[in-house]
This record gives structure tokens, sequence and C-alpha cells, in this order.
């Protein structure tokens, strides 16, 4: 293992934030409460509990494993916190009471900061799904999933098109996006939240 001054001769930006601690120090202390990370006992059963574990390049055992080798560009290239849903299954599941669910918002965070690629793909997404929501009061699945195609999967706009299309002549998907009743309330509630999270 290197030490600090060496992994920042090395790695990203986000070596800065540890601020001389390993990286699994790091998810311990940044994750609410008690993450109970070092508890993990590798068993498995998170990945097996969870719906979208096919599509994780790394089952979240394996992730915690690669945070205890301080594999830090593994685990930040890793896939697997964005697919995480947050149903809290696996850390229901979890014998060992570890906080898996928040584990992953904590390592989503510092690749945020760090700006890798899922998490710009991921946070693309997230600012265009809520800026419908604020502007409309809903989300507006036909611009949502256009815009996600066309800025980081233009290999599958042609797919992507096909499936609108069905979906649109089954009235499944909304041509234009529509305002809910009222709009103006849920954008005082939504300002109202920013401001108090500005406060934290």
């Amino acid at each position: 293992m290197t030490d600090l001054a060496e992994r920042k001769t090395k790695k990203g930006p986000w070596v800065d934030q540890l601020k001389g601690r390993s990286l699994v120090e790091w998810v311990e202390t940044r994750t609410p409460g008690d993450s109970r990370l070092e508890m993990c006992i590798q068993c498995g059963t998170c990945g097996g509990s969870c719906p979208s574990g096919q599509d994780m390049d790394h089952t979240p055992r394996q992730l915690f494993a690669m945070l205890r080798a301080e594999m830090e560009e593994e685990v930040l290239d890793s896939n697997t916190p964005w697919f995480c849903v947050s149903c809290y299954l696996c850390t229901v599941r979890c014998p060992q009471d570890v906080k898996i669910t928040d584990i992953m918002y904590t390592i989503k965070t510092l690749a945020v900061a760090d700006a890798r690629t899922h998490a710009n793909t991921a946070r693309d997404f997230s600012e265009t799904f809520i800026g419908y929501v604020e502007r409309f009061g809903r989300s507006f699945e036909l611009g949502l999933a256009s815009r996600n195609a066309v800025t980081h999967m233009p290999n599958s706009i042609q797919g992507v098109v096909e499936l609108r299309v069905g979906l649109l002549a089954q009235r499944r998907m909304d041509l234009m996006p529509t305002k809910i009743k009222d709009v103006r309330q849920l954008q005082r509630i939504l300002n109202r939240a920013k401001d108090l999270e500005a406060e934290l």
C-alpha cells in the first residue's frame, strides 16, 4: 500500500478529500451514523438480494473488498453505486447490519467530486430529471430518455427512437411535458428544501 504523498502523484484530485486517511476510513467517517463497513464478512447476501445486481460490474461485497484493499481507482470507476436503486433490501438482509445503501451514496459523493464517467452520466440524468420536476411537477420521460441517449449513449439512439415510437403509438408516453395542478406550490416546497440543505 502506498502512502498518501505517493498516491497524490498517481491519483486524481479526490485524494485531497482523504486528508491523510485511507479510502475505507474516509467512507466510514463520511457515511451518516455507523456504517459498520468493518463488519462485512463477505457473505454475498447483498449481491444476491440486489434487484439490479446483474448490471453491476462488481457486487457490493466485491466493492467493499476493493475498498479494504485500497483499490481507489477501481472503486471510483465502478458502476456499482450508480446501479443501486436505494431499495435497502441488501441493508435489511445483511446479517452484520452493514449500511450498504448509505455507503453507496458516500462512494457516489466522492465519484462526483472527481467527475468520474458514471458520476457524470448519473449527475446529468439526475439534473435533467430534477429540472423537469421543478418546472412541470413531474418527469417527462421522452425528453429525459432522449437527452440521456444523445448525450451519453449516441450508439443506442436508433434503438431508443424505435422504443419511443412504439410507446408513443401505444399512448404509453407523452409527446410533450404536462404540468401538475398548482405546480407553484411544489416549487415553493422544493425551494424551501434547498434553503434548508444550504443551512446544513
